[in-house]
Order: structure tokens, then sequence, then C-alpha cells
């Protein structure tokens, strides 16, 4: 991964990557596949890939950007997922297990972070205005 230095007030801080270099975290059931609960794990070794999903991320990945699978998947599902993963061949760069369940996510960094709900498909990503949390000053 190619980070940049930062500082601020003379000191060194987090490395960040150059500015159009995305660094995409993306869900896995109902993102990329079928929903399949934990409780299910036999079902996650034949779910239904979602073609554009595939599409979308490998171009991103060809792009330059990073991929890293962030799911709500245990730890003891991870070689299923990866094996998965590798089948319908899914570029990445990463995988990040426990996820918290039950959605509602409010997600608070020190960097910018953007958030796209998925719809149902995965196309090229459009600019949208709308409104935000923000902290008060």
């Amino acid at each position: 991964m190619e980070l940049k230095e930062t500082f601020e007030n003379g000191k060194k801080i987090s490395p960040v990557l150059p500015e159009e270099v995305k660094n995409y975290l993306i869900d896995i059931d109902g993102t990329i596949c079928d929903d399949i609960p934990n409780e299910e794990p036999e079902r996650m070794e034949t779910a239904n890939v979602y073609p554009d999903a595939l599409q979308i991320l490998n171009k991103w990945y060809q792009e330059g950007h990073y991929i890293t699978f962030f799911t709500s998947r245990i730890e003891d599902h991870r070689d299923v997922t990866i094996n998965w993963l590798d089948k319908h061949g899914f570029k990445y760069h990463g995988l990040l297990m426990n996820k918290p369940r039950g959605g509602n996510y409010h997600w608070i960094d020190n960097h910018i972070v953007r958030a796209t709900r998925f719809n149902g498909k995965f196309t090229e990503l459009t600019d949208k205005n709308t409104n935000i949390q923000v902290f008060e000053k």
C-alpha cells in the first residue's frame, strides 16, 4: 500500500492514501452475494454471487483501489469465506471478520468516510448531495 506521510503542527500523524486511490470496505452477505446469516454457515459455500458486484469490484481493484471485505461472519467462517471469494474470482486485499451485526452503522473516524448504501445492484458511483450529521465545534 502506497501511503503518503502526513504532518500536523510539525508532528507526524497517520499516513494517507493518495487522493485518487479509494480504500473500499465492502460487506459480503446481501451485498456481493445472497444474504446468509451466521446461524446457517452451510449455505455460505453455495451462495449465489451478484455478477455486477464481481465486475465492479474487480474493476476497482484493477484501477489501483484497495478492496477489503468487512463482514459480520465470525472467525470460524473465515476459510469458507476465503474459498468462496477465490472460487468466484474476487480480487481483494483484505478480509475483516466479526463486524457488529444488526446494521444501523454510524462510523466515526478522523479520516474522511464516505458511505454508500447497497441498494440491489452495483453500478458506477455518482455524486449526490445529502445531509450528514457532524460534531458541533
